[in-house]
């Protein structure tokens, strides 16, 4: 029963609508496939009574012959999106016991599709993390190993669970956020597709906010054409998102041709990092060949101010993170400390924060504070969004000479151990964003494909940007690098 999970959402829909296949059977097997995963800690609140209403009424929706793409769909939804009379902690402690009365724009599309909710999946702490080890619900393991080792390996972050759930096949897709690589890193340490939408394609509304003008929700599936089919039940105009784009969501899957003739694929000469791991090099060498061998012209570019990208990332990020994380003082919702006789509305709000967040992000709002102070914020704050303005307009120079998308490794690394880096300094866990960040602080697509194994066997993403808007373009150039390349891989079944 369990094998029905491992299906992708293109093969359950078809199976569904020729009536080989009932999203309640489908709904059952990935509950089964949940229980027996509890050791990799993706799901950290369980759903199986809405899961089992939605999937009988997709199945009735299903035989009424009016159904969506997404009908009948289980999924796995991140905790940070709001979901009503849900749990949804944001993985942080200081939300313990919220549960919101609303639905986030983007669940509330996914339902009104026919999608299934399986439950709330593990995350970092407010999506800040690259390794899933700062959430309140403990590490996610990622279902991969090296080799013969027993070792647990991360999942990446911030989206591990999301990654974690869809490798081990325990949910058809997920939702992610990405707010400087929290889709793409994860997808690539596991194996799977992750896309990151333009900034506005997918409404903010009702997920929680990290980094406002960064953060952007998008799919994590088993395929490209996966992604395809759940990014336009995901995207679209919403009014109570001011950032949201106005603009019509086209059938994103018919874009998925595969034909990449003529395109033009820019390599950006300043990705080529110093202490690169070859595998890595190797990797981008490949994928470059197998985009030439499907017509595309390959040519090199540059960006000049990608050094200055992960600088000017973590002082925008954790000033945006300091001013949204302030709504978190115990007074009208999650978390308040216990407090002693004599305590004002001040301590309530010290010992509040002290409890309810962990240490990274605690580091990140002192950052974020730190920047946005009177004597530093021009020197810190103003200078960021100088130098993020020069990032944004580096790629519209690229894309103003022709070139339709640009290829870049995912990540610098493939998967590590959890625990590695406990002990590192932060900036190692945060160089784990290099070649991500940029695409946010310019507010781009981009989407990690797999496209192959390291010595040790682990998995390996390579990253595509397109130009803003054109989702559809770049999923057809994943499309053909993800058919080149041939990934196949899953994890061997340890839990």
């Amino acid at each position: 029963m369990t094998e029905l999970s491992k299906l992708g959402i293109a093969e359950a829909r078809d199976a569904m609508r020729k009536g080989d296949l009932s999203s309640v059977e489908l709904t059952q097997a990935c509950l089964g496939a949940i229980e027996d995963a509890k050791v990799l800690n993706a799901f950290v609140h369980n759903t199986p009574d809405i899961a089992m209403a939605q999937a009988e009424a997709a199945d009735a929706r299903l035989k009424g012959g009016d159904a969506p793409d997404m009908c009948g769909i289980p999924l796995g939804i991140k905790d940070l999106f709001c979901t009503k009379g849900v749990a949804s902690q944001a993985g942080s402690a200081i939300l313990g016991g919220f549960k919101p009365e609303y639905e986030s724009t983007i669940t509330q599309q996914l339902w009104d599709a026919g999608s299934v909710m399986l439950g709330k999946l593990n995350m970092d702490e407010f999506a800040m993390g690259s390794s899933n080890e700062t959430s309140t619900y403990g590490d996610v393991i990622n279902p991969w190993r090296r080799g013969n080792d027993d070792a647990s390996l991360t999942p990446g972050g911030s989206s591990g669970g999301s990654a974690s759930a869809v490798a081990a096949d325990l949910c058809l897709a997920a939702t992610g956020t990405d707010t400087g690589g929290s889709i793409r890193q994860p997808a690539a340490f596991v194996g799977i597709t992750g896309l990151k939408p333009t900034y506005g394609r997918c409404s903010r509304w009702g997920v929680v906010a990290f980094a406002s003008s960064l953060d952007q929700a998008g799919p994590m599936t088993k395929s490209v054409r996966d992604a395809a089919i759940m990014l336009e039940a995901m995207a679209g105009h919403d009014p109570k998102d001011s950032t949201s784009a106005e603009l019509a969501v086209p059938n994103f899957e018919a874009a998925l041709t595969g034909d990449i003739k003529g395109k033009k694929i820019g390599i950006p000469k300043e990705y080529r990092m110093e202490g690169m791991p070859q595998e890595i090099e190797d990797l981008w060498a490949e994928g470059t060949t197998m985009l030439k061998d499907a017509g595309a012209e390959i040519v090199d570019i540059s960006l000049p101010h990608t050094k200055y990208a992960l600088p000017a990332y973590y002082v925008v990020a954790p000033a945006e993170a300091s001013s949204n994380l302030a709504r978190y003082d115990g007074v009208r919702f999650g978390h308040r400390a216990a407090l002693s006789q004599g305590d004002g509305i001040t301590e309530m709000y010290e010992k509040t924060r002290a409890e309810g967040f962990g240490p990274e992000v605690k580091r990140r709002v002192m950052i974020g504070t730190y920047v946005l102070s009177a004597g530093f914020y021009d020197a810190y704050y103003n200078r960021a969004r100088k130098v993020r303005t020069l990032i944004k307009k580096d790629f519209e120079d690229v894309f103003a000479k022709g070139v339709d998308a640009i290829l870049t490794p995912a990540t610098p690394s493939a998967a590590f151990g959890l625990g590695e880096m406990k002990d590192a300094d932060p900036v190692q866990m945060y160089l784990n964003d290099v070649f991500t960040v940029t695409v946010n602080l310019a507010g781009l697509p981009g989407i990690a494909v797999p496209a192959g194994l390291d010595k040790q066997g682990l998995p390996l993403g390579l990253q595509l940007i397109g130009r803003p808007w054109e989702e559809g373009d770049l999923l057809n150039t994943a499309y053909a690098l993800e058919q080149a390349a041939g990934f196949v891989e899953k994890p061997s079944r340890w839990w």
